[in-house]
């Protein structure tokens, strides 16, 4: 006895996450705390320098390269 569906069918080619939702800005200033945390760092103060030098050097377009 087969343990397959026979009548299961592929999921919708549609599931994909439209660009528009991935977005991470929400119109608000990125603070060296969302950068850091958002790299998977922890809070510490060579972390927070880390992520000041990066928002002068790329804005807040730093927030996006890191994100999905």
């Amino acid at each position: 006895m087969s343990t397959s569906q026979p009548h299961a069918s592929p999921p919708p080619e549609d599931r994909t996450t439209p660009d528009r939702l991935l977005h991470a800005r929400t119109g608000t200033d990125v603070s060296p705390e969302d950068l850091v945390l958002a790299s998977g760092k922890d809070l510490t103060p060579h972390n927070l320098e880390w992520a000041r030098r990066k928002l002068a050097a790329e804005g807040p377009a730093a927030l996006e390269k890191l994100l999905p």
